[in-house]
């Protein structure tokens, strides 16, 4: 331990950062820092964290999943396919600039091009100025989760990304995992200045003097952010005193926190569905409902979350989660080794077949290792598997490509229903209108896409309901993706930190009103 206390006080102290922090002045040690500075180039809990602390939502969720005005102070809906929001007055962007209801409509047409974001505001046809302060949102029909929508949507400073860059680039143009002036620029409405950025070593935030929600109880002046991959260094930085909070917390280190003096462990029950995709279009084997079938029953997932989870997960048989509107009760994990071998054999692979598979290093907890142990389950119904793991910068770009065979992803649904989980991993992909976007199985239902559809005009809840619930039933049937669990987000923290009231089920604590005693 001591070793490794040493070690990491060289690597904080050649990042720039002090030991023995004030008060409100905090060391905060995630397993990675955001890729882009830009919010609209990745849909990630990364992307999302950053943009709570730099920008500022429309509304967001509270801790009990309602609905709170953030920088647009009321809303109401004013027919069927109309939704009316009064902005905030009196905001400034960092830059000095005001907010307005240009802002919004600015934002809302580059969301439009963004391949992450525009299946989200699919729904939404318009958004138009109808005052200096006022918004109209327009929906194709009736559509039930505008709200939820527009917790996604946190306004940019039009003025300061409108233009041309010194060597004649837009300053607006959105670039996947490439250099932009949004990317490395920022200037938003939220609680926090980014003052310094070293990709892969620290990323410090400080308070924005004229944060128009000053009046809250958030009294940290300066956060410094710093990527630590490893579980047990992140840990060891935190008992150490070297910082102040981290997350994720590996299920292997949750007693060794417990244990520990003036540090507290916080877990919430996860929504963020684990999953492996099987993509059809790499391996012809894939496309056999049968050999598919065979690796969901060969992955024993509830042992996943009993020796690598540490039960810090809850294994899943489908995408939603309990308490979703498309949970079904009826689909369970069904690992069965000889009913694995069995539709290997009916489909023609009594000798099995190789595949690549890919996951991340230091995106989901314990990522690598699961990926390691589905392996290893792969192998006994005779299917060699060619694993490689990489961390999320490098993996995302190559995800994008659906480079692999089998690809690990995980999805917490970003308008926190079912819907959302299908949206994006399994409707057939369609680049123009963003659904499917990360369905690397190239997985495709006519009949799941029109579900889908027609759930999303759907006001009858329990007709609502029982479509998503079919949805999840047809998935199970097709073997559609590998599910493996729910995963519980973590955060432990020094006992002057309260991060008790600011953390939530998203997984993106609300650091401006975080309050260090």
């Amino acid at each position: 331990m001591k070793t490794m206390k040493s070690k990491l006080a060289v690597a904080l102290m050649a990042a720039g950062l002090s030991f023995g922090a004030a008060a409100a002045d905090i060391t905060v040690a995630y397993d990675a820092d955001p890729v882009s500075l830009d919010p609209h180039e990745q849909l990630s809990g990364g992307t999302l964290q950053m943009s709570h602390m730099v920008f500022d939502p429309l509304i967001r969720f509270n801790q009990k999943m309602e609905f709170e005005p953030r920088l647009a102070e009321s809303w109401e809906r004013l027919d069927g396919e109309t939704m009316q929001f009064n902005i905030r007055q009196g905001v400034k962007f960092h830059s000095g600039n005001a907010l307005t209801a240009d802002d919004v409509v600015w934002t809302f047409d580059r969301l439009k091009s963004s391949p992450d974001f525009k299946g989200i505001f699919g729904p939404i046809v318009s958004i138009t100025k109808t005052g200096d302060y006022t918004v109209e949102v327009k929906t194709d029909g009736v559509y039930p989760l505008v709200e939820n929508v527009m917790t996604y949507l946190f306004p940019m400073d039009s003025k300061f990304y409108s233009g041309k860059t010194e060597d004649g680039k837009d300053k607006a143009e959105l670039v996947k995992h490439g250099n932009s002036y949004a990317s490395t620029n920022v200037s938003g409405t939220g609680p926090f200045v980014i003052t310094q950025r070293e990709q892969g070593v620290k990323v410090t935030f400080e308070r924005f003097a004229d944060y128009w929600d000053n009046g809250s109880e958030g009294n940290v002046d300066k956060l410094t952010l710093v990527p630590i991959k490893e579980d047990a260094t992140r840990v060891a930085a935190l008992l150490s005193g070297d910082v102040d909070m981290i997350a994720p917390v590996a299920p292997n280190d949750y007693k060794r926190i417990k244990k520990a003096d003036s540090v507290d462990l916080y877990t919430m029950p996860g929504t963020r569905v684990i999953t492996f995709q099987m993509n059809q279009n790499s391996n012809p084997a894939l496309k056999d409902v049968r050999v598919r079938q065979a690796i969901t029953y060969a992955i024993n997932n509830e042992g996943i979350t009993k020796k690598v989870m540490k039960g810090a997960a809850t294994a899943a048989g489908q995408q939603s989660p309990v308490g979703f509107v498309g949970h079904n009760a009826d689909l369970k994990p069904r690992y069965d080794l000889k009913k694995a071998k069995e539709l290997m054999k009916e489909a023609g692979y009594e000798n099995g077949f190789t595949l690549t598979m890919m996951a991340p290093n230091n995106r989901y907890v314990n990522d690598d290792k699961i990926a390691q142990a589905s392996a290893a389950m792969l192998s006994k119904i005779g299917i060699k598997v060619d694993l490689k793991t990489m961390p999320k910068a490098q993996y995302w770009p190559e995800f994008d490509k659906c480079a692999a065979d089998m690809l690990m992803i995980g999805w917490h649904p970003d308008t926190e229903d079912s819907g959302n989980f299908t949206e994006f991993l399994a409707m057939t992909r369609d680049a123009e209108t963003g659904k499917g976007q990360y369905n690397c199985g190239h997985y495709s239902n006519a009949e799941v896409d029109k579900l889908i559809v027609e759930t999303n005009t759907m006001t009858d809840l329990e007709k609502r309901s029982a479509s998503l619930k079919k949805v999840e039933e047809i998935l199970y049937n097709e073997a559609a993706f590998v599910p493996l669990h729910w995963q519980d987000p973590s955060w432990a923290a020094k006992g002057n930190v309260e991060i008790g009231p600011i953390i939530n089920g998203m997984n993106f604590p609300y650091f401006g009103d975080l309050v260090v005693k």
